[in-house]
């Protein structure tokens, strides 16, 4: 099994870059999901599960530290302008603040914004996007903190560092929603895995293994439930879709990829092999 693709984030909830190759810390991916969007009116830091339009935006590294973000009408900004915010408010019709990530040790940053409703349920299937009727994930698979946070303190993932999909998984959705647009975009994977001769979603029976990928060791989570983000639209080619979450919560028990911490730091590229160390 052999690395497909590479994606990293530079900002939150924003469409990322395919490269060659990363550098993986203790913490994921150097240089992925260093900025995010602050609510101003709601408050906290917030992603395309509240902000559906962020997935409109697409965002790469530049020199320094900041990034360059691409507006839905094609016309760039960078994170160092005047006026940065305004632009992307308006394209998202929010006001928002671009923000860059900040230490562990500064909660307040972190800490989630006021709900869209009083009612509980009526909050959580507005995030994930569920229907009457369907069930919520098991929240038992979340890192602790992030009942109270908007991600762990410290990064702006939504619980884990890796999500890793395989080729398989994206071929098999694709031909359950002949209908639909399964692109990788609204999947956000860290990293794809080329599996030739395999079905279905081989990367759920990773979970609670460990494996080399290049030069980095991972040890696999727990399967990701999905939320509402893979409904939104990204551009005219892949508008809003109901009927992608309908097949995933339907179909595959909420789940699509496996989530991945990282065991030992080092590099993956494209076409570096994935060999399973225990489980």
């Amino acid at each position: 099994m052999l690395v497909s693709q590479v994606w990293t984030y530079p900002v939150k909830s924003m469409i990322g870059q395919q490269v060659d190759a990363v550098e993986l810390d203790a913490t994921g991916i150097i240089g992925d999901r260093t900025w995010a969007v602050r609510d101003l009116e709601r408050g906290g830091i917030r992603g395309a599960k509240k902000i559906g339009p962020l997935m409109r935006l697409a965002a790469r590294d530049i020199a320094d530290g900041h990034v360059e973000i691409t507006l839905p009408d094609g016309t760039t900004v960078r994170s160092c302008d005047d006026g940065v915010d305004q632009l992307v408010s308006s394209a998202v019709d929010r006001q928002v603040r671009l923000e860059r990530l900040r230490p562990a040790d500064d909660l307040e940053h972190y800490r989630r914004g006021a709900p869209d409703s009083d009612d509980m349920l009526a909050e959580l299937n507005g995030i994930f996007g569920r229907e009457e009727g369907e069930p919520l994930p098991d929240f038992s698979v979340f890192p602790p903190e992030v009942m109270e946070y908007e991600s762990p303190p410290g990064t702006y993932y939504d619980a884990f560092p890796l999500l890793v999909m395989t080729t398989s998984a994206l071929t098999s959705i694709a031909r359950a929603l002949p209908d639909s647009n399964a692109d990788v975009r609204r999947f956000r994977p860290s990293v794809v895995i080329d599996t030739p001769g395999e079905a279905g979603h081989p990367e759920f029976a990773w979970a609670g293994s460990r494996a080399t990928i290049g030069t980095a060791t991972v040890e696999f989570n727990a399967p990701c439930p999905r939320c509402v983000m893979v409904t939104r639209e990204i551009d005219e080619s892949i508008p809003a879709d109901r009927a992608v979450l309908r097949h995933i919560v339907r179909d595959l028990d909420q789940n699509v990829g496996v989530y991945a911490t990282v065991v030992e730091p080092g590099s993956i590229r494209v076409g570096d092999e994935l060999r399973f160390t225990s489980g």
